[in-house]
């Protein structure tokens, strides 16, 4: 029994200090989650708790793209901006112009997707900062964003296939019965791990840690759902959101594509060296991010149910960054994981939430979540300097 407690400790402090862990992000979701609720008892219903996630899912895809960027040591600070022109350029064919809303979300993707690979194509033909290029972006989107609306500057969105898309919910049993699917993926995902390092000689991986691991997930995703049930549901907004990440996170996680991610975030004149094609994987991410983004703005409409000149500005920019860097990745590059975007989305979104229920003003959410940020971003050289102290 000693054994097991010791093995438990060791991971749980090799944890800490992972390159890439969700404990720290999942100790101070609980932290905040204790605190919410304290103070108001309906922070952690159902209900809530179906608003928070609604209201984080469109940011969390944009931070997805910008945990991309920040791992091949890049900053895309058109995000907001590309999210707001993508969803406007949708709505607008769809609405005013008659066309059908998949041939509308197609055409706002391959803009995205565009304005992706021109980002790219500057950053790496000319060698200009990614800082420069796509704060041009900024304001040059923002321009072409006003121009699509201009003659209303707001267009609110019918009831059809696109609004739909942040108001449809599963129902009771599908929503247990993902559940189920999602940790049988997980288990099998460990069950391979260890298949892996077995035939590789490897050392195996603490079996008890693994299961507690597996266990206090478990508890967790069964429990939301059950919360979420009790109120309108799992979202299937939520759940397509979980599939990109996953999907993202396996792509970064087991592909060339994605080692070739983390080596260039690394070390760039080392992965230049050893073949890699920086050029094309730097424009396949600036292109991946604004993909993303352009989805985060679509489904910020179908939340909505409208765009404006407003969409895809105000703080959103500032928040995908700080989900990105919250939820654990590194801004100096090469360190970090997709999960960080759905983890770091949802502590920005439970002190937005929590201090909504409390009234809050929004000077005291931005200087809570700016010393959040600040914190974050300190951890994180902190740990950097340990790394190249143990050389």
């Amino acid at each position: 029994m000693s054994n097991q407690i010791q093995s438990i400790k060791v991971w749980f402090r090799n944890q800490l200090t992972a390159d890439f862990s969700v404990l720290p992000v999942g100790i101070s979701l609980l932290f905040l989650s204790i605190i919410f609720q304290s103070l108001n008892n309906r922070f952690l219903s159902g209900e809530n708790l179906a608003n928070l996630i609604s209201q984080n899912v469109p940011l969390a895809l944009i931070a997805t793209g910008s945990v991309l960027m920040l791992l091949i040591g890049e900053i895309d600070l058109s995000v907001g901006v590309v999210s707001g022109l993508c969803a406007s350029i949708v709505i607008s064919l769809n609405v005013t112009k008659g066309w059908s809303p998949l041939s509308s979300i197609a055409v706002g993707l391959i803009v995205g997707a565009l304005i992706g690979l021109s980002n790219g194509f500057f950053v790496t033909k000319f060698g200009l900062p990614s800082f420069v290029v796509t704060l041009a972006g900024l304001l040059t989107w923002q321009g072409v964003q006003f121009t699509v609306l201009h003659s209303s500057g707001t267009i609110n969105l019918p009831d059809g296939f696109i609004s739909s898309l942040m108001s449809t919910y599963l129902s009771k049993n599908m929503g247990y019965l993902f559940a189920l699917i999602a940790l049988g993926i997980y288990a099998l995902s460990i069950l391979n791990n260890f298949r892996k390092r077995k035939n590789a000689n490897l050392k195996a991986r603490s079996v008890q840690a693994s299961i507690l691991k597996f266990t206090v997930l478990a508890v967790i995703i069964l429990g939301l759902v059950r919360l979420l049930n009790a109120s309108r549901g799992v979202s299937a907004a939520m759940v397509f959101l979980l599939v990109v990440v996953t999907i993202i996170d396996y792509v970064t996680r087991r592909t060339k594509f994605g080692r070739n991610i983390f080596a260039i975030g690394g070390n760039l004149e080392a992965a230049s060296r050893v073949g890699i094609n920086v050029k094309r994987i730097k424009i396949s991410v600036f292109v991946l991010g604004a993909l993303l983004a352009s989805l985060g703005g679509i489904f910020a409409s179908s939340r909505l149910l409208a765009v404006s000149t407003q969409s895809g500005g105000s703080d959103l920019l500032l928040n995908a960054i700080a989900a990105a860097v919250i939820g654990g990745t590194s801004l100096f590059g090469g360190r970090g994981s997709v999960w960080a975007a759905i983890l770091g989305a949802l502590v920005v979104g439970f002190i937005s939430n929590g201090m909504d229920l409390m009234s809050f003003d929004s000077e005291t959410k931005l200087i809570v979540t700016g010393l959040v940020l600040l914190a974050a971003v300190s951890i994180d050289s902190v740990l950097r300097s340990k790394y190249r102290k143990r050389g």
